[in-house]
C-alpha cells in the first residue's frame, strides 16, 4: 500500500502537470528518450570526410572543392544543415517520444451532470509536501486535482461546483463550459471554520436528481472534518478522492481571558487562560506569547514543552490600565506549524474589573437594593434621578436598576426595573395590585434564580405582571405572576412588580443572591458580550445602545462586512475567517467595540487521517488521490506515424532521380 505521503506527492505531481494548462501530458516509460543519444553518431556521420577513390579525369578545374578536402589534414569536414540529415533527425526524435509513451493523463470522468464538491474547512489550509519538495497546502492540491477532472470529462456533459464549509455554497452552477468551471474553481480558499460535507453533498445530490441521464458527485476532502456526517447519495454513486498526508500539528483549541485584582498589589490583573494541543507524534517546545493589537511589545511569554497527544493548559497575566480596557488581545504559538490559523487565538481585554451599576429612582426609597448592589465588592454604584439616567452618559455595559418608573429607551446594559406603575413595560403588562400575594413557585433553573428559595418571604402588596409569554414567567404567586423577563435582543431584564421595601425579602439571604446572580450575569456580559466571543463561520451578535444609528463593521483586515442593525443588536450574519473585528456605531451613545472570532476547533487541528463516516447501503468509494486509477490516452503511435513519413521522405528524397552512372 503506498504511503500517505507518497500518495499525496503524486497527487500533487498530476496536479501540477494539469494546472499548466489544456490537456495533462505525462510520459508512462521516460527512458525511451535515451534513443536521442542516437543522435551524436548521426550527426559524426555527417561530418567525417569520406575516403575517395583515384580517377584520371580530363580536368581538376571543376573539382577543386573535393581537392581542398583532400588536402586538409582533419578528419571532420564541417556541418552543413542537409535535409536528409534534418530528416533523419526528426524521424530519431519522433521515436524516442514514442518509445517514451507519452500520454493525456487523468481520469475518464463519465457522466452526463457530474457535481463537484470541495472541501473549503480550515484544515485545508495546511500545508502539504509536494514532489519538488515546495510546500503546497491542501486546497491548492484539491483544486489541481478538480482541473485535472474537468479536462478528463466526457464531451457533452456538464459540472457544478459547491463549497463544503460550515455551510454549503454553489460556486458554479450547472455549465458546460470548462474554461467558465474552471475560472469559478480558481474561487474556492480555506476559509477559518469548521467543515460540514454532510450538507453540500446533501445539495448536490438534491440539485441532480431533478436531471435525467447519469449522475455522479465527487467529492475532494483531507477527511479531517469537525462534523462527519455520514454520506450517502441513494441511488446516486458518491466518490470520495481525499488530498493530503498526515502532518503534526499543534494548535490553540480554547482561549478565555478575564480580569481580577493581583493579590498583595491590589492592582487590577488581566489573565489569559489558553489550552495548547500538540496532535503530532513529537513533544514540541513552543513559546506561548500575549500583545496587543496594532503593537510589537510583548505583554506576556512562556515556554512550554507539549508532549504527543497533550493538552496543555497556559496562564499569561499583565497588569492593565484604564487606557487598555475593550482592547484587542493577540495570542500566538512560535514557531509556526502546517496550520498557521490556529496558532493565533484573538480576545480582548475585559473592561475593567468592577462593574458599574446605576440607581435611578422615580418614586419610593432605594436604599435597600443600592446596599444589595454595593455589597458586592467588584460593582460601582451610582444614584441619580430618572432625569439624570436619561442624560448621563452610562458605558455600554452598565448594569441599571431603575425604581417606580418603566423609561422605554433606558442607556447601559442588563436592566432591573422595580414597581413600575400600571401600564405595558418591555411587553409585560403591569395590572391592578394584590395585597399580600403568597409565593407558591419560581423558575430554579433560571440563572437569575439559582441558589435561593423564596419560603418564608411575606410580600406586603405587588401588581399583577402578565408577560406575552408564559416562558418569561419568572416567580409566581397565588393571586397571579409578581417577576416576569422582559430581556430584548441586546440586554437581559427583569421586571418586580413590587417595591422590596414593602417586603421582608430584605431580611433574607435569598435577597443578596438574586442581587449577587443579576450582577454576576451582567459581569458575564460585560465581558463577552450578548453571546460570547463568536466562533468563525458563526453569525455574530453585539449588543449596542437602543439609540444606536449608522452601523459600521470591519472584518480583520479591515475590509467593510456586512451587517444589520435590529433594535440595539448588530448582527452580522457570516464571520469566514479569524481575527478582530470592529464595531463602529453612531447616535447620542456612539461607540466602538471589538470583538474577537476564533477557530478553537480541535478537530480541524488534528490533521491525522481519519475514516470518514459512509452510510450503510449508500454507493460511495473512497480513495486517495495518489491512488486515483489512470485513464491515460497513449500518443506514441501517431509520433510513429509521423517519424516514418520522415523516413520515407528521406528515401524519397535519395531516388527522387535516376542514378547517374560514372565517367
Amino acid at each position: 500500500m503506498m504511503p500517505p505521503m507518497a500518495q499525496a506527492a503524486q497527487a500533487a505531481q498530476a496536479a501540477q502537470a494539469a494546472a499548466a494548462g489544456g490537456t495533462a501530458l505525462t510520459l508512462l516509460k521516460p527512458a525511451g528518450m535515451w534513443l536521442l543519444a542516437l543522435l551524436v553518431p548521426l550527426v559524426v556521420l555527417y561530418i567525417l570526410k569520406i575516403k575517395r577513390e583515384r580517377r584520371r579525369v580530363a580536368s581538376t578545374w571543376l573539382w577543386a572543392a573535393a581537392q581542398r578536402d583532400l588536402m586538409a589534414r582533419a578528419p571532420f569536414r564541417k556541418l552543413i544543415a542537409q535535409i536528409p540529415l534534418i530528416l533523419q533527425a526528426l524521424a530519431l526524435c519522433l521515436l524516442a517520444l514514442a518509445l517514451a509513451r507519452p500520454a493525456s493523463r487523468g481520469r475518464e470522468l463519465t457522466g452526463d451532470h457530474v457535481a463537484l464538491v470541495i472541501d473549503a474547512s480550515a484544515s485545508m489550509a495546511a500545508a502539504s509536501p509536494s514532489p519538488t519538495g515546495e510546500q503546497s497546502t491542501r486546497i491548492a492540491l484539491a483544486r489541481q486535482v478538480a482541473r485535472d477532472l474537468l479536462s478528463s470529462l466526457a464531451p457533452g456533459s456538464d459540472v457544478m461546483v459547491l463549497e463544503a464549509a460550515r455551510d454549503a455554497r454553489v460556486v458554479a452552477p450547472l455549465d458546460r463550459d470548462l474554461v467558465r468551471v474552471k475560472a469559478a474553481l480558481d474561487r474556492v480558499n480555506a476559509r477559518d471554520v469548521e467543515g460540514d460535507l454532510g450538507a453540500a453533498v446533501a445539495l448536490a445530490v438534491d440539485r441532480l436528481r431533478q436531471l435525467g441521464g447519469s449522475r455522479r458527485v465527487v467529492v475532494l476532502t483531507d477527511g479531517n472534518l469537525a462534523r462527519p456526517a455520514p454520506l450517502a447519495g441513494g441511488s446516486m454513486p458518491i466518490e470520495v478522492i481525499t488530498v493530503g498526508g498526515p502532518v503534526e500539528n499543534t494548535g490553540i483549541v480554547r482561549v478565555d481571558v478575564r480580569s481580577g485584582t493581583a493579590p498583595g498589589t491590589e492592582r487590577e490583573e488581566v489573565q489569559g487562560f489558553l489550552v495548547v494541543a500538540n496532535f503530532g507524534q513529537h513533544p514540541r517546545d513552543l513559546y506561548v506569547t500575549m500583545r496587543q493589537e496594532n503593537a510589537s511589545d510583548v505583554l506576556a511569554s512562556r515556554r512550554v514543552l507539549v508532549q504527543p497527544g497533550e493538552r496543555l493548559p497556559v496562564v499569561l497575566t499583565f497588569n492593565a490600565t484604564p487606557g487598555d480596557h475593550r482592547r484587542g488581545l493577540l495570542f500566538e504559538l512560535s514557531p509556526r506549524d502546517a496550520l498557521p490559523v490556529d496558532d493565533v487565538a484573538y480576545s480582548r481585554v475585559p473592561a475593567g474589573d468592577k462593574l458599574p451599576v446605576y440607581v435611578a429612582s422615580a418614586s419610593g426609597n432605594s436604599s435597600w437594593l443600592e446596599r444589595a448592589l454595593a455589597a458586592d465588592p467588584m460593582t460601582t454604584v451610582t444614584s441619580g434621578t430618572l432625569d439624570t439616567l436619561a442624560s448621563a452618559r452610562l458605558d455600554v455595559d452598565t448594569f441599571v436598576v431603575v425604581n417606580g418608573a418603566c423609561p422605554p429607551n433606558t442607556p447601559g446594559g442588563d436592566l432591573l426595573i422595580v414597581d413600575p406603575p400600571p401600564g405595558k413595560c418591555f411587553g409585560t403588562m403591569v395590572g391592578r395590585v394584590i395585597e399580600r400575594p403568597t409565593f407558591t413557585s419560581w423558575e430554579a433553573a433560571d440563572p437569575r434564580m439559582r441558589f435561593l428559595s423564596l419560603d418564608g418571604v411575606h410580600l406586603g402588596k405587588a401588581r399583577a405582571l402578565k408577560p406575552e409569554g408564559p416562558t418569561q414567567e419568572l416567580v409566581r404567586t397565588q393571586e397571579g405572576v409578581v417577576v416576569t423577563d422582559i430581556s430584548t435582543s441586546s440586554r437581559t431584564g427583569t421586571l418586580l412588580g413590587f417595591d422590596v421595601g414593602d417586603s421582608d425579602w430584605p431580611l433574607k439571604a435569598s435577597f443578596v443572591l438574586f442581587t449577587r446572580n443579576l450582577l454576576e450575569q451582567a459581569r458575564a456580559h460585560r465581558a463577552q458580550g450578548v453571546n460570547g466571543p463568536t466562533r468563525a463561520g458563526e453569525p455574530m451578535r453585539v449588543a449596542l445602545p437602543a439609540s444606536a444609528e449608522a452601523l459600521e463593521v470591519l472584518g480583520p483586515s479591515g475590509e467593510p462586512v456586512e451587517a444589520s442593525l435590529r433594535g440595539g443588536l448588530a448582527v452580522v450574519a457570516e464571520t469566514p475567517r479569524v481575527g478582530l473585528y470592529r464595531v463602529t456605531w453612531g447616535g447620542p451613545q456612539a461607540g466602538s467595540e471589538v470583538v474577537p472570532v476564533n477557530l478553537t476547533s480541535a478537530a480541524e487541528s488534528d490533521l491525522t487521517p481519519r475514516a470518514l463516516d459512509v452510510k450503510a447501503g449508500g454507493e460511495v468509494v473512497v480513495s486517495p488521490a495518489g491512488a486515483m486509477p489512470e485513464g491515460h490516452t497513449e500518443w506514441g503511435w501517431v509520433l510513429a506515424l509521423v517519424a516514418l513519413g520522415f523516413l520515407l521522405a528521406d528515401v524519397w528524397y535519395f531516388t527522387r532521380a535516376p542514378r547517374r552512372k560514372p565517367a
